[in-house]
Parts: C-alpha cells; structure tokens; sequence
C-alpha cells in the first residue's frame, strides 16, 4: 500500500503543518519535526508527506529532499546545539527497531561526550534539561535561514 494513508499513523496526522507545534522546517516533499520522545535535546526526524516505508518507494524527487533536510538539520543543530557528534540513522522494520511502522523517518540526533542516552535503556527515563517548545523556538529561525541560503 505505498503511497496510502494509513488511520493512525501519527506521522500521516500531524501534516496540518502551520499547526503542528513540533514542526521545525516544512517542505514540499518533506518536513522536519521534533521527536516526542526524544533521546536527547533537539532530536529530529525528517519524515516524507507521503506513507511510505522504504527507501525503494520514495521517488528520486522525494529522497533528494529528505537528504536535503538531514542536511539543513545537521546544520541547525550544529548551530543551536554545537555538539560533538551527531547520529543520523533510519530503522526499517520492525526487527530493526522502528518505532513507527510503514512510514519512513530519519533520525537525526545530536550527541555529547558523557550524555545521558543511557537513561533511556537502562532507566526507562529520559533526561532533558529543555523542554520541546524551547527546543521548537530555538530551532525554526535557524532553519527559516537555511531555506533562504
């Protein structure tokens, strides 16, 4: 069923993109949204409009945006952040560990040398000293001049 919206899918929801107050970059193809969960401060996921959950099912179109946007995150998040690494990844399938099942999103994550991730694992807690709205705010003018460059 690529290309179909599926009930419930929470990245197939949000697309009321002016409305979305997680919503950091919105694009043609794609847009730029910050995690619920996230595993540490300004953690995004880049995520196409259309329902899809492979790589082989985005158009060419659709993937040169997706990379243009991990591009633009790495970019915000260097600058908002200035981390000392940053993991970008995608999970397809449920055996690879995705969250979201059948629609596509790559993670991009900024880290720091003695950061808390393992909260996550080994306490089932996360630990953020920033709350998302913050995070939002600090991010959307940085992207707003991404797009212009």
């Amino acid at each position: 069923m690529t290309g179909t919206k599926l009930d419930g899918c929470v990245f197939c929801e949000p697309p009321r993109l002016s409305d979305d107050p997680l919503i950091v970059c919105a694009a043609r193809l794609a847009y730029v949204i910050l995690n619920l969960y996230p595993y540490n401060n300004g953690h995004l996921m880049v995520v196409p409009h259309r329902h899809v959950g492979s790589l082989s099912a985005l158009s060419s179109e659709e993937l040169m945006e997706i990379g243009v946007l991990t591009q633009r995150s790495e970019m915000a998040l260097t600058e908002a952040y200035s981390p000392q690494g940053i993991n970008v990844g995608i999970n397809l399938g449920k055996a690879a560990g995705a969250g979201v099942l059948g629609h596509l999103h790559v993670h991009v994550v900024p880290r720091w040398s003695g950061d808390t991730n393992f909260m996550t694992v080994v306490g089932e807690a996360r630990v953020l000293p920033e709350s998302l709205e913050s995070s939002a705010q600090r991010l959307r003018p940085i992207f707003d001049t991404l797009t212009t460059r």
